[in-house]
């Protein structure tokens, strides 16, 4: 099944009645496992069905809130959120980096993920995007009630109005390969944690999966899955300091489907099993 998402964020620009309610996640503490976490801000928008999603407000409380159709999640920079994958759900999420936008559209069947579509917009030109999201961040600072604030609403809309604008300007780029690589570098660094295979990017981003693969060795000098594996390995070092958890259930939590597979990667790359690199870290807190 294919989704225009030029045509969905057209739609909710052309008719901004449409997002029915906007909340915010503005907090970096109290992150569970699972979660989200970036140091850019993003959008996640309900498009069909609802959704169970966790996050922090501004006050440190963690909510736990059903997101209906056209609802929207606003996550600030380096805060965070958690969805629950139960009901069937499609979402479109938009992810502010700091040279391109990314959107992906997703849908959860009741058992797994599946790419409907994914765009990206260089971000050039005036900088407009750029200061509607420091306005957003003014607004949390200063601890206003966004979610009944008008000003925080015409803000989320002209965000949306401005990522259009840049869809639709054909901006002549040194190099498309390099905008594409960073596009999935881009995706990766914020999935990891799924089931995110070379067959799943390749399908998400209309390419070959062996295209893929030396869309990688070329723009990255690296593979894909020795990228997927480094990524993994960085975010499991840091379950591995601050949770306590089996080695079973960090493998899990950092994307790898097998412990042992996640044991032998871990150790070529630390010369230490996960135990040994545990109880290492806490021997020099003590």
């Amino acid at each position: 099944m294919k989704i225009s998402i030029n045509k969905v964020l057209t739609e909710l620009v052309k008719y901004p009645h449409k997002i029915n309610h906007i909340y915010f996640a503005n907090q970096n503490i109290n992150v569970p496992l699972h979660a989200y976490q970036v140091d850019f801000p993003r959008i996640e928008i309900i498009l069909e069905g609802e959704q169970q999603i966790q996050w922090a407000e501004n006050n440190g409380e963690v909510v736990q809130q059903n997101l209906l159709t056209y609802d929207l999640l606003y996550i600030t920079p380096n805060s965070w959120n958690k969805p629950i994958w139960q009901q069937p759900v499609t979402t479109l999420s938009i992810l502010f980096g700091k040279q391109q936008i990314g959107l992906s559209l997703l849908h959860w069947d009741g058992k797994q993920l599946i790419p409907y579509g994914q765009i990206n917009a260089p971000r050039r030109g005036p900088r407009i995007g750029t200061f509607i999201i420091q306005a957003i961040s003014e607004l949390t600072w200063q601890n206003q009630l966004v979610k009944q604030s008008q000003t925080a609403y015409f803000l989320i809309q002209g965000l949306l109005s401005n990522t259009l604008d840049l869809l639709n300007v054909k901006v002549e780029t040194a190099s498309k390969t390099t905008s594409l690589f960073e596009a999935i570098r881009q995706y990766i660094d914020t999935h990891f944690r799924e089931d995110v295979t070379r067959d799943f990017l390749a399908n998400m981003f209309y390419i070959s999966p062996n295209y893929l693969s030396h869309l990688f060795q070329r723009e990255g000098n690296i593979g894909l899955n020795e990228y997927l594996n480094q990524i993994r390995l960085e975010y499991a070092k840091s379950l591995l300091k601050n949770y306590d958890l089996n080695v079973k259930e960090i493998a899990l939590a950092s994307g790898f489907k097998d412990s042992n597979y996640f044991c032998r990667v871990f150790r070529k790359q630390t010369e230490r099993t996960p135990t040994e690199y545990r109880r290492q870290y806490h021997s020099k807190l003590s």
